[in-house]
């Protein structure tokens, strides 16, 4: 019979047979000589409560072994089903041979003992082997904690595909690889954070992708002193072009398929370990006014819908500042029978046009604010409530217009229509510096704030290619997909500004033959 002594006991839940059971106080002393450096190391881990040291014995080749992990990361099942069966019942007399019994494939051999704190917090169980100090082995059975797939939330779409990416890494690579089944899709991994030793995956299509893409990505992670990183939107920060810019410059998606279609045009793909989101770079402003369900869609319909989310944020932006510019300064340019109505409205309102905006203002993104940290359900009922209430109290009590209430009502549903959500908070920030700038100097304020913004977004970059692209540089062939989305049969380039190494989709002329159904 096999003896099994044990240095340290598992979890009340784990149950072994007696007579494989021995008193930790007759337990044998090991052998196993432990340098300074071991010692160190495992005298801090010992002091965690999920530290756990196993010892076996086996009476066939009489040799001695022990497990060390930590209980926490490691799924004990693969230990107890897979693992130590193999080694209580197989014959083995060095470290090499125990890679040959287990039937698992991830098992590393490594002489080096500074890999053993950081191996142990990955998830792997180490296995020594008494009296062969010289080497051992790290077992992965790392506990994967991870949700399901579900449905994407922020970037929902009525059709195409439900699946969106989860907070492990391993599964988002898994969602991607599953619709780019290429050996050319390389994912490089990077390791983050002082403490918190994230993940981070680089993907790119070898063959199409600009190598200049991928050497600045990489050289800006590489670059990224930083002790923690919880999530993507760190990434976005610190490896943007301009990081004090309201703008994002790289493309926060939760949708797999979204992100398989931009490895496809020759872009990169940043995923982080913990974060649902993946990143994608280099990008430009109108793509942030797209939503991937446009490409469901007959393209008369996408290109129409593009348009009306355009519209929807200039009329978001502008409303209210033209509002308190024109009652302000230029109430010659409103129609007469308009300013009736609006003199009508105004002449209880004790406060000038820009107090009366900026008080609807912040009372929408008091509103936004508190859906959003709400429960779902109390959310929505805030908004729904709390708009109707404070609005119609706040006309009744003569502190706005109706007009203006109207007005404000629109701009707030205008902006709602922004599929990336990122760029819709740049927006509601947006309104604050045309609003001000309209109360100073009327039209002109507006014309200059505009002047202001557009050298702006013409001076920004996206990992170093022109974020207005293709309004600027102008770029014809890329308004395929830009402003409007043109039949797929006319895309058969890549975006010509990513200078990618592989330029063409697909065969333009056989894309436009139609064959007889005779033939």
């Amino acid at each position: 019979m096999l003896n099994l002594f044990r240095l340290k006991k598992r979890g009340p839940n784990q149950k072994y047979p007696a007579d494989y059971l021995k008193d930790e106080q007759n337990e044998p002393e090991t052998n196993i000589q432990k340098n300074d450096y071991i010692e160190d190391w495992e005298k801090e881990l010992t002091k965690s409560r999920d530290y756990t040291k196993t010892f076996y014995l086996n009476q066939e080749s009489g040799k001695k072994f022990h497990f060390t992990f930590l209980s926490s990361l490691v799924e004990e099942e693969v230990l107890d089903n897979n693992v130590l069966p193999s080694l209580l019942n197989g014959e083995f007399w060095k470290i090499a041979d125990v890679k040959k019994l287990l039937p698992i494939a991830d098992v590393e051999l490594s002489s080096n003992t500074a890999d053993i704190p950081q191996r142990l917090l990955n998830g792997y169980i180490m296995l020594t082997i008494e009296g062969d100090t010289s080497e051992f082995a790290f077992i992965s059975a790392s506990k994967q904690v991870v949700r399901s797939v579900t449905a994407p939330e922020i970037e929902f779409s009525v059709v195409g595909p439900k699946e969106a990416f989860v907070e492990s890494i391993g599964q988002n690579l898994n969602l991607i690889r599953k619709r780019l089944p290429i050996q050319e899709l390389i994912a490089e991994e990077f390791t983050v954070g002082k403490l918190s030793k994230t993940k981070v995956i680089v993907l790119y299509i070898d063959g199409i992708i600009n190598k200049e893409i991928v050497n600045t990505v990489k050289q800006r992670i590489g670059d990224i002193e930083k002790d923690e990183i919880a999530d993507s939107s760190y990434f976005t920060q610190m490896i943007s072009d301009n990081g004090h810019s309201p703008f994002p410059q790289l493309l926060d998606t939760e949708r797999p398929d979204r992100v398989a279609s931009s490895l496809a045009e020759g872009k990169v793909v940043i995923l982080v370990d913990g974060s649902p989101h993946a990143l994608i770079g280099p990008t430009s402003l109108t793509e942030f006014f797209n939503s991937f369900e446009d490409y469901f869609l007959n393209w008369i319909l996408a290109s129409f819908i593009r348009l009306i989310r355009l519209f929807a944020v200039t009329f978001s932006i502008l409303i209210t500042p033209l509002y308190v510019a024109v009652v302000t300064y230029h109430y010659e340019l409103i129609p007469k029978d308009l300013l009736i109505t609006l003199v009508t409205s105004r002449r209880v309102v004790p406060f000038p046009p820009v107090l009366e905006v900026l008080f609807l203002e912040v009372t929408i993104e008091l509103l936004r604010e508190a859906g959003a940290r709400l429960p779902t359900k109390v959310g929505q009922t805030i908004g729904i409530v709390g708009g109707i209430v404070i609005g119609t109290a706040s006309v009744e009590a003569g502190l706005t217009s109706n007009v203006l209430l109207i007005f404000i009502a629109l701009s707030a549903l205008a902006s709602f229509t922004t599929p990336v959500y990122q760029m819709s908070n740049t927006i509601r920030i947006m309104r604050f510096p045309f609003l001000f700038m309209a109360e100073i100097w009327g039209l002109l304020g507006i014309t200059i704030a505009f002047c202001f913004l557009l050298v702006h977004l013409l001076r920004l970059t996206s990992l170093g290619f022109p974020f207005m692209e293709p309004i600027f540089p102008l770029r014809m062939k890329d308004f395929k997909d830009a402003l409007f989305r043109f039949p797929f049969k006319s895309q058969a380039l890549r975006p010509q500004f990513l200078r990618t190494s592989n330029p063409v989709r697909f065969s333009k002329e056989k894309a436009s033959k139609k064959k007889d159904i005779d033939e």
